[in-house]
């Protein structure tokens, strides 16, 4: 089972906002081309998006699918991934101070990645999630700066004030 935890300096709330969005998922998880919402509301209990995996010249389709949602707080999906079968990953959120701190774990389902799972694997997963978390403190940090701009929050500033 590979589990592993980031530290996102902004307000979880901000991490769930990328992680709600399912047309974001390629930008931060791993090894994932273009996503999009396939059926259901993302992130809610059943729904699922598709996206595409490119290994050398050739594109597999997968799919994700929510298994559970704790909403702000943790999501569980179940990924099909076609012959390698499926995994369960779940990603919790965990106030900690002023920050996130976000804990990922990952483990096979279904299939011959079940079959096939061993330390190699699982040290190929650590590598993968420490990329995937980074990718998604990128996102969250770069949001909440976003977020924090005057013309991002309506407080534009005036070109003459107006005094007397």
């Amino acid at each position: 089972m590979a589990v592993r935890h980031r530290l996102i300096k902004t307000d979880p709330s901000v991490v769930w906002d990328v992680i709600a969005d399912g047309n974001r998922y390629a930008d931060w998880v791993v090894g994932t081309g273009a996503s999009r919402p396939s059926r259901g509301q993302w992130p809610e209990k059943g729904a699922s998006i598709e996206y595409e995996v490119p290994i050398g010249p050739w594109r597999l389709s997968n799919e994700t699918i929510v298994r559970r949602c704790d909403e702000g707080r943790q999501l569980e999906l179940e990924i099909l991934a076609g012959p390698l079968g499926t995994a369960r990953f779940s990603i919790e959120l965990r106030e900690w101070g002023e920050y996130c701190l976000v804990i990922a774990d990952e483990h096979p389902l279904q299939g011959a990645g079940g079959a096939l799972h061993n330390f190699g694997a699982e040290a190929v997963i650590q590598l993968r999630h420490r990329t995937m978390l980074a990718r998604l403190a990128h996102c969250c940090e770069e949001q909440a700066e976003k977020s924090h701009e005057p013309a991002a929050r309506g407080l534009g500033v005036q070109e003459n004030p107006g005094h007397a």
